[in-house]
């Protein structure tokens, strides 16, 4: 007859086949007490499609209305790539800075306690809610020649603001929340007894930090470097105050971008953002790669 074995089972028991597809679309998804995965994932895709992809694509779409040989001569102008040089190299250097204060302010946080805890927890958290344009106002006159603290250096040669330095300060300045806010929860759901049973093996306190803190630490360590950094490349108000926006010297790359506006060269300045978005996604895409690899070999994920 040509009929199989399981056709006649489904045939006399149609539930099999709805089962069957049942489970084929509960394997799209992870089980949930709250349904709807279809209608959440719709509408998902639906707000980050009108949030993040849309406005990107009418970008790169902005930037390739120009001819090649124009965005090709766009991205190696001198002033673009030292721009761009000095808004990834500064942006790098702050969050490497943040990765090992941020750390020790976590580790200060959660492992002891003391008075004014509290006070110093919401300290760190002002960055956050600080206009960008008054952090900036204050940095530089803390930081100018005469100010506090760059009249205090500027004797010794060393000049602040006005100065690829100043713009470091400024990113250090807006990227340290994000560490301390990523590192802290791990922190303080680490467990003390991993501590106790090193020591007790007779681990001394670097072989302690070094083989049984990092290794768990470092996926959140990864995720505050990767915001520290990807926040500090688009930073605007808070870096034109301090900088003195001096071309091929202390000049990033969005006040090129503002720059391109004002003389209504969209494209241009659409050419400029894209750069700045690729570079950043590339390296974002290595950290996130890093940060898998490290959490599979210590097992958290």
């Amino acid at each position: 007859m040509g009929v199989s074995l399981t056709s006649l089972l489904q045939a006399n028991n149609p539930g099999l086949t709805h089962r069957r597809a049942a489970r084929a679309r509960w394997s799209l998804a992870r089980p949930s007490v709250i349904p709807g995965f279809s209608l959440t994932l719709g509408l998902t895709l639906a707000y980050l499609s009108l949030i993040v992809l849309i406005p990107l694509a009418a970008l790169l779409l902005k930037a390739l209305s120009l001819p090649p040989e124009r965005i090709f001569e766009i991205a190696t102008t001198p002033r673009i790539f030292n721009a761009l040089k000095i808004s990834f190299g500064a942006s790098f250097v702050a969050a490497l800075v943040n990765v090992v204060f941020g750390l020790i302010v976590a580790w200060v946080l959660v492992r002891y306690r003391f008075w004014g805890r509290r006070l110093l927890d919401a300290i760190v958290d002002l960055p956050f809610a600080l206009p960008t344009a008054v952090a900036g106002i204050a940095l530089s006159t803390l930081y100018a020649p005469n100010g506090w603290l760059g009249g205090l250096v500027a004797p010794l040669g060393i000049k602040i603001a006005y100065t690829p330095l100043g713009i470091v300060v400024a990113l250090i300045f807006i990227g340290l929340p994000f560490v301390v806010r990523t590192v802290q929860p791990v922190l303080g759901e680490f467990e003390a007894e991993l501590e106790e049973a090193a020591a007790t093996l007779g681990a001394k306190r670097l072989q302690t930090i070094r083989l049984v803190i990092l290794p768990r630490l470092v996926p959140a360590i990864l995720t505050g470097f990767a915001l520290a950094f990807a926040r500090a490349v688009g930073e605007y108000g808070s870096v034109i105050f301090i900088a003195g926006n001096l071309p091929n010297i202390s000049e990033i790359a969005p006040v090129l971008i503002v720059i391109k506006l004002q003389e209504f060269d969209v494209a241009g300045a659409a050419v400029i953002a894209v750069i700045m978005l690729a570079a950043a996604f590339l390296l974002l895409l290595a950290i996130n790669l890093i940060q898998y690899l490290s959490r599979r070999r210590y097992g958290d994920g």
